[in-house]
């Protein structure tokens, strides 16, 4: 996939969900070798799309991480597979950080996310956690589709 042509949406998501995950082993490695790890050998695009993702992730991830131990009711942030957190992650970044993102369409994407890497089980973990989120911190309105 590394090529010149734009990426969509979801390509950038996911490359940066690879990303992200790749980095949860490898937290010795610098942000640059995980970018040309991921174009050599996962065959990724790196778009600046890409790593302003990546990038906001981790900057935010302290905060996201708190949220995601508030809405995990059943199991400590520690404890969740690292595919599950690195998919929470990356969709509370785009609810919180990401105005140009409804909150549905990260729920939504997350899911297909989970569909793709986790067991069913996940999934509705991952939905259950991401619903409780917009439910308790958008207004009604604004809500209502979401979860």
């Amino acid at each position: 996939m590394a090529n010149n042509t734009a990426m969509t949406r979801h390509e950038i998501r996911e490359s940066a969900f690879l990303i992200l995950f790749e980095l949860a082993f490898r937290e010795d490695e610098t942000l640059e070798e995980m970018y040309a790890l991921a174009e050599e050998v996962q065959d990724l695009s790196v778009s600046d799309a890409v790593k302003a993702m990546v990038e906001g992730v981790l900057l935010h991830k302290d905060a996201l991480d708190e949220i995601i131990a508030k809405y995990s009711t059943k199991r400590s942030v520690a404890r969740l597979p690292k595919l599950n957190l690195t998919i929470l992650r990356l969709a509370l970044f785009e609810i919180i950080y990401d105005d140009t993102m409804p909150d549905n369409a990260a729920i939504s994407e997350a899911i297909n996310l989970s569909g793709v890497y986790t067991y069913q089980e996940d999934t509705a973990f991952i939905n259950g956690v991401l619903g409780a989120y917009v439910r308790e911190n958008r207004p009604v309105g604004e809500a209502e589709d979401n979860a």
